[in-house]
């Protein structure tokens, strides 16, 4: 495979009914890459994935919750994994954007998400 370089464009984000903006960055067979971005003081909607997923927190402070491990505070170069099929949402408990990356293997698609509640 020869080396890539991708430059996601800023004007893709779209925002999302999970109440968080979504940038995807990379997509191939095997993974999917998305940047997140969670505005201070909103906190997702409790959803699942039938993919696992990895967070690999940037910027912000959040407390996340996954399954039923307590809520846990989270910032810069935590990551979170979080299993197919369990629980979870992220809420921004600082003053600046929480921004993370959402690393999902296999592959990200729509019908992989499951709204749980509000």
């Amino acid at each position: 495979m020869q080396p890539r370089i991708v430059h996601p464009d800023e004007s893709d984000e779209f925002a999302t009914p999970e109440r968080c903006s979504i940038l995807e960055t990379w997509r191939d067979d095997e993974v999917t890459i998305a940047r997140a971005r969670v505005e201070p003081g909103v906190t997702t909607q409790l959803h699942s994935l039938d993919v696992d997923e990895r967070y690999l927190i940037v910027s912000g402070t959040g407390v996340v919750s996954v399954g039923d491990v307590a809520p846990t505070e989270v910032g810069p170069g935590d990551v979170v994994a979080i299993p197919a099929g369990a629980a979870q949402r992220i809420e921004n408990s600082g003053a600046e954007d929480l921004v993370f990356y959402c690393v999902c293997t296999p592959p990200f698609r729509p019908e992989s998400y499951t709204a749980l509640g509000d």
